[in-house]
């Protein structure tokens, strides 16, 4: 063949005749037995033996689907390629695996079809192809810079520590790590426990957190406002103004999630020793800051979650299940979704057909799609903690944690994940998978429509809701 297949007629010119939203979760589940197999090879570990399936295929998906959870330590059980390959999976699994083939199509001045464009405006979820190649390599230069500035940051702690080589190779995994929001390190077993008084480590990894977590068009947009506020000569305020009505949403409500998070367990944490109840009111501001940007699908620790009290879990459920924002590489239902929610109870509670935000009207079907996305997702973590808590009884709270931090892909966990049985495990990696993909999309995976049931019309009927 003289002229190579593009991204889509590989699945779609075949007998499957596979979707878009099809090609995405499968690319996905490749890449996660691909990671699998290869962790599964003798020098994969440190030890020099194979590794079991499971826990090979338990690790590759937590690494594809940016999770976390771990059931041997990452920087104990792996060696140096071992480790190489959980970064790598990480960072494809970050962007997703369809962002990756297309760079590697750029690479290889591969020209686009249109079916190309339209499975990766799907991959990133966006409205439209407009700029589409320019939007890719705008994230991919944006990503590498910021996990290099990350790294580099990171060094001036490591290196000194570790020393030259396995400390610049603690900060670059790390970075990437925590940009991808994907929660794994080679430091040791106790995550970032260690640095939870070491300002400059808690800062660099919130900042690298929150820059994956509010989405690639988010930074687009400010940086293109404050370019042209600058050449310009425009007020912050006037800077801050002109913002799109997407950005100021993410931006305003990751920011009442953030330090609403961070109040909240101040109050209930403030005096327990397990947690942070032993730190000056500096370190417990800096503590409860942290976790509550990690809790929002990042996964690092700097106190231990198995010490956390009732209400701080309860907290923990609702913020995780939110997670980041859209068109990013965190995990959860997205910021806008969950305000889309709050907006449709206030317009039905105050009686007003009106849903605008920043003066901007939210189309209907944004409503339907984020009432689905929440509806589902809350479905998939009540059925999987209960399918959890029969194959591996466990108590309600740590099972619920460590579904709802897989489906969000967090990663945090209260201690659960290594002693996990074989039903129990299978379990979770359900859940990170469902969690990266996303549920809906796992329906849109199984589901062929039928044209024909949509054309019938249905005399309407009365139904008593409330």
């Amino acid at each position: 063949m003289d002229k190579p297949q593009d991204l889509y007629n590989l699945f779609y010119r075949n007998k499957l005749k596979l979707t878009p939203e099809q090609i995405i979760p499968l690319s996905f589940f490749i890449t996660i037995m691909v990671g699998a197999l290869l962790l599964m090879l003798p020098f994969s570990s440190a030890t020099g033996n194979s590794t079991s399936f499971l826990t090979a295929l338990f690790t590759a998906t937590t690494s594809v689907c940016v999770t976390g959870l771990v059931v041997v330590d990452t920087y104990a059980h792996w060696s140096f390629f071992g480790q190489l390959i959980i970064m790598l999976l990480a960072q494809i699994g970050g962007l997703g695996m369809i962002t990756i083939a297309s760079m590697l199509m750029v690479l290889a001045h591969k020209k686009f079809s249109m079916s190309d464009r339209l499975l990766l405006q799907d991959s990133f979820n966006l409205n439209t192809s407009t700029k589409l190649l320019l939007f890719l390599s705008r994230v991919l230069k944006g990503t590498f810079i910021v996990e290099g500035v990350g790294a580099l940051l990171y060094s001036f702690v490591f290196i000194p520590e570790f020393g030259f080589v396995r400390g610049l190779w603690i900060s670059v995994f790390n970075s990437v790590s925590a940009f991808c929001n994907a929660g794994m390190d080679v430091i040791g077993p106790n995550s970032l426990t260690d640095y939870r008084n070491n300002p400059l480590v808690m800062a660099v990894t919130m900042f690298l957190i929150i820059s994956g977590g509010i989405g690639f068009v988010v930074w687009f947009d400010i940086a293109h406002v404050i370019r042209e506020g600058f050449r310009k000569s425009f007020s912050p305020l006037t800077i801050i103004k002109r913002l799109s009505e997407h950005s100021k949403l993410v931006l305003s409500f990751t920011s009442v999630l953030i330090f609403g998070g961070m109040l909240v367990f101040l109050f209930t944490e403030y005096n327990n020793p397990e947690t942070i109840g032993d730190l000056s009111f500096g370190g417990k501001l800096a503590n409860c800051l942290f976790e509550s940007v990690t809790l929002r699908t990042a996964g690092f620790a700097t106190i231990p979650q198995e010490g956390l009290t009732t209400p701080s879990c309860l907290i923990s459920y609702l913020w995780m299940f939110i997670g980041g924002s859209p068109i990013g590489t965190a995990g959860g239902i997205k910021t806008v979704t969950m305000f889309l929610l709050i907006m449709n109870v206030r317009s039905y509670v105050m009686n007003s057909d009106s849903k605008v935000i920043f003066k901007r009207q939210v189309a209907e079907e944004s409503m339907r799609k984020a009432s689905a996305v929440a509806l589902v997702e809350a479905g998939a973590i009540l059925i999987l903690t209960f399918i959890l808590c029969i194959v591996n009884p466990v108590p309600l709270e740590d099972a619920l944690f460590e579904i709802t931090s897989a489906c969000g892909t967090v990663g945090l966990s209260r201690g659960l994940t290594p002693s996990l049985g074989t039903l129990g495990r299978i379990t979770v990696v359900i859940a990170m998978y469902l969690g990266r993909i996303g549920p809906i999309s796992l329906v849109a995976f199984l589901s062929r429509s039928n044209s024909e049931n949509d054309k019938i019309s249905y005399a309407r009927g009365i139904f008593y809701v409330g």
